[in-house]
């Protein structure tokens, strides 16, 4: 006797259909499962050998094989419970299910036969569509995750008994009748009701209007949201830094489509995705993790290597607060993230690549104490300078270059809230308009960012003229700048143009691309 199902798992964050196939022949009973399976899969058989009995069903006393196949991808977690349960169910003639759609079957089974939910359901049922599959079966739990792809039946399952009695049911069974095989030829009243979600509304108090002076800063805020550029804050205590960089996702333009599906799958397939019912990720992600996280949390990471902070931040921003806190050896795996867009972790038996398209927010203080350039009297700089370049070497010379703005946020003046403060929908307005034009003009490339600019692109969407040239020429000389930080400073000025509704950069964006280069003054310059 053999039988055939199929259920899916995660590869990286992407989903994997899978074949469980089940022989059932005579010999001593044994229940055996090949082709990769990690420690929960293995379990299974017990698992499903107590819900099969415990829900008013036979587990064969014979020779039982399961292969998941392809037998060279290694699995893991314990989605495939369902499919191992119904395939035994089917192959034993126990149970027969509609052959007209092409059914995915998903979840893990409790002893007494419930169904328990499984993370990483939205890239499964995604593969599944793409794969031609018209239905899913899946824990009730699950259901509000899967109805997220549109034009795939949900079948939502609280317990295997539901099952057994829709089978009694459309045989015209009494309860007490003992029946013989159970053929289920509809599953309608299983199907999940509620397949198109609503979208949540998301409301936030945060806002610029509340932020006292600061004007330079919200300018190179509105730069840094406009082409998702990185940014870095550097001042004393207590002058706005963080405020200021939570209160950007405030700024930033809403999620396409196929941005949001993108977010919530890796969401989904890292087990964070805890509301379905409100629909896909709309918001674009905001990652703020501790100093003291390590190198796999950051970029991914384990045996099965799941995503890291700069996936989780993918199509968002990444909040790193105190910068030089964070451990050296952290911040230089993000050297590759930022240049890339993507993290690949390598591994004995498979590759995983994992997005990583993020705008990187930063924020430090000028130096261990906190109050070096301060002109306060009271706050009076302690540090000598060796002890200053030693706090600012934590930051390689490397990762600076890849932060296109570096921003001074000095004590503040102001003490009452004045009257033309920018508000976050003002900046918002300024955003939108400087990414409709992204837009449009990259409508037929790969990109959607000028921070995506790279090589013959660059050079033909930031030509500059000649006088411009040779103005940003003598300044790289002078400051010493890398390649790198040029063309950075032609996509800044190219996102400046963008803000001011010019086609052409002039050289007043270039200047001011360039004074946004904080840190690449020359070491002698800071300690005057």
């Amino acid at each position: 006797m053999y039988g055939k199902m199929y259920s899916a798992c995660l590869y990286g964050i992407d989903g994997v259909l899978i074949q469980v196939e089940v022989d059932i022949s005579n010999g001593l009973p044994q229940t055996s499962i090949i082709g990769l399976p990690d420690s929960a899969i293995r379990e299974a058989v017990e698992r499903v050998r107590a819900g099969i009995k415990n829900c008013g069903f036979t587990f064969p006393l014979q020779r039982t094989t399961i292969n998941l196949a392809p037998a060279d991808l290694r699995k893991e977690g314990s989605a495939f419970d369902l499919a191992i349960a119904l395939g035994i169910l089917c192959t034993s003639g126990q149970l027969a299910l509609p052959q007209r759609e092409r059914l995915l079957l998903i979840g893990e089974l409790a002893l007494d036969g419930s169904l328990r939910p499984v993370t990483g359901v939205l890239p499964m049922v995604d593969r599944a569509k793409r794969e031609g599959f018209s239905a899913v079966m899946l824990p009730k739990a699950n259901a509000a995750e899967a109805a997220l792809i549109e034009n795939v039946n949900i079948y939502a399952l609280e317990h295997l008994n539901e099952l057994f009695a829709l089978g009694k049911k459309e045989a015209g069974l009494a309860p007490k009748d003992k029946s013989g095989p159970l053929s289920i030829s509809s599953l309608a009243k299983l199907r999940f009701k509620e397949a198109h979600c609503q979208v949540s509304a998301t409301h936030t108090t945060e806002d610029y209007a509340d932020v006292l002076g600061q004007h330079h800063v919200k300018r190179a805020l509105t730069i840094a949201a406009a082409g998702m550029h990185n940014i870095m804050l550097m001042g004393p205590p207590g002058t706005g830094k963080t405020m200021l960089i939570k209160r950007l996702p405030t700024i930033l333009p809403p999620m396409t489509e196929t941005e949001a599906l993108e977010t919530t799958k890796i969401f989904s397939a890292a087990g964070k995705f805890k509301e379905p019912s409100a629909g896909l990720l709309r918001t674009r992600p905001f990652r703020s993790p501790h100093h003291t996280i390590s190198p796999g949390g950051l970029i991914g990471g384990g045996t099965i290597p799941k995503p890291g902070e700069v996936s989780l931040a993918h199509r968002g921003i990444l909040f790193l607060d105190e910068l030089p806190e964070f451990n050296r050896q952290v911040l230089e795996v993000l050297r590759q993230p930022l240049e890339d867009k993507c993290v690949t972790i390598s591994r004995a038996r498979a590759v995983h690549t994992f997005p990583a398209k993020f705008m990187l927010a930063a924020s430090m203080n000028p130096c261990p104490c906190g109050y070096f350039g301060s002109d306060h009297p009271g706050h009076q700089c302690t540090c000598s300078p060796a002890r200053i370049a030693q706090y600012r070497s934590k930051i390689s010379g490397p990762l600076l270059d890849r932060i296109d703005l570096q921003v001074d946020v000095p004590r503040p003046r102001e003490w009452t809230k004045e009257k033309f403060s920018l508000s976050s929908a003002e900046m918002r307005a300024q955003v939108l308009e400087a990414h409709e034009r992204q837009r449009k003009r990259y409508c037929q490339l790969h990109i959607g960012w000028n921070s995506e600019l790279s090589g013959s692109l660059l050079r033909r969407f930031a030509r500059l003229d000649a006088d411009t040239a040779s103005m940003l020429h003598q300044t790289i000389e002078a400051l010493g700048l890398s390649m790198r930080a040029y063309d950075r400073i032609l996509k800044l000025a190219r996102t400046i143009a963008d803000l001011d509704g010019l086609v052409e950069i002039r050289s007043a964006h270039v200047a001011e691309a360039i004074q946004y280069r904080n840190l690449d003054r020359p070491q002698v310059e800071m300690f005057v």
